[in-house]
């Protein structure tokens, strides 16, 4: 007898495109929420689109925060409470997404995803991201119940913001085949699905790489795509799995040992170089990912990042030990083949 099930929570909208930020209070309406709406926000995106919000709404409130941690996620929690708010409309990049989809969960209420910067897929996955010190903590959340993506918004974002997207999915190649490797090694559940999906994005991307430039909306409509498919993909898995391997490993590595030098993205890019090249070795796909992230503008060297070379090995040689999830990493990988690995790939 089949018995097996699995829950996918998936947004009920999505629109992406020129100019939806003026149909949020429409895809809203078709929720069908009640209760009061509380805008979570921070000071630039609320000078981008925060009237724009409020003019589509009867009665909204805001909080607008600095920054990404447990305590602003605890402040929304309670002013939430105190204006008694039926659920959260999250306005900016990372950061405001992330602590409204961690605070709806702790309301249990439902949250709306208006992203103004493509940087990461977290702006329509059910995973949230908060800093906590030099540790970055990675925590199960719902899915937004809608995303409202404006493309002529995103165009407009720091260039930067875009290509730590961009590479944020690029690194889907190496996530994948760690999930793959942890699957036929370890017996660790795997999707078909959803890495068939997850690798789709990563491969739009790369062969997407020369038409995707700087303050063309077109861009910001490929890369926002890419996005949510492969947060898709995450909800499709029930896991972070078909988006976060070895290279992520690496990236919240480097958070621990020189944080604040580098976007997200960039790293998880990086990183993808380098694990890349250990799965396929000299023939592999790491060049593929190496020039795709070139064409586009993110980084492809430790240089780049910002960050020393030693600082790189020490962070590949001892990504394994961030959490208990296989990846071609193992128990851990030596000084020498990490100094062979980033060498060869450019990345020292």
């Amino acid at each position: 007898m089949f018995d097996k099930s699995t829950w996918i929570k998936l947004p009920r909208n999505v629109l992406v495109g020129h100019g939806v930020l003026d149909q949020l209070g429409e895809a809203v309406e078709e929720l069908y929420l009640s209760g009061r709406p509380l805008l979570v926000t921070s000071p630039s995106p609320e000078r981008i689109a925060g009237d724009r919000i409020r003019d589509q709404f009867g009665d909204i409130d805001s909080i607008s925060l600095d920054r990404a941690s447990f305590e602003a996620v605890e402040r929304v929690v309670e002013y939430a409470n105190e204006i008694d708010a039926g659920y959260l409309i999250a306005l900016g990049g990372g950061k405001p997404i992330d602590i409204a989809k961690m605070a709806s969960d702790h309301l249990n209420c439902g949250f709306v995803s208006v992203p103004t910067a493509a940087s990461h897929d977290g702006i329509v996955s059910g995973r949230s991201s908060i800093p906590e010190g030099d540790t970055r903590h990675s925590v199960a959340a719902d899915p937004p119940l809608a995303v409202v993506a404006d493309t002529e918004l995103l165009a407009e974002a720091p260039w930067e913001l875009t290509t730590a997207g961009c590479a944020d999915i690029i690194s889907n190649y190496t996530a994948v085949k760690d999930w793959q490797l942890a699957h036929r090694l370890q017996n660790v559940e795997y999707s078909e699905y959803a890495g068939a999906l997850a690798q789709m994005t990563a491969e739009l991307l790369v062969e997407s790489a020369d038409s995707i430039k700087p303050g063309l909306e077109e861009s910001a409509w490929i890369v926002t795509k890419a996005l949510v498919s492969s947060g898709v993909a995450m909800s499709i898995a029930g896991s972070s799995r078909p988006a976060s391997g070895a290279e992520h490993l690496f990236s919240h590595q480097l958070d621990r040992l020189a944080p604040g030098r580098a976007l997200h993205g960039h790293q998880v890019g990086v990183g993808a170089i380098m694990t890349e090249y250990f799965h396929s070795g000299e023939r592999g796909d790491w060049r593929n990912i190496r020039d795709a992230l070139s064409t586009m503008g993110a980084p492809t060297t430790a240089e780049e990042l910002g960050i020393d070379e030693a600082t790189v090995i020490e962070a590949l040689t001892t990504a394994h030990t961030i959490r208990d999830r296989y990846t071609i990493l193992g128990n851990g990988v030596s000084e020498e083949a990490a100094i062979e690995a980033a060498t060869i790939t450019g990345v020292l």
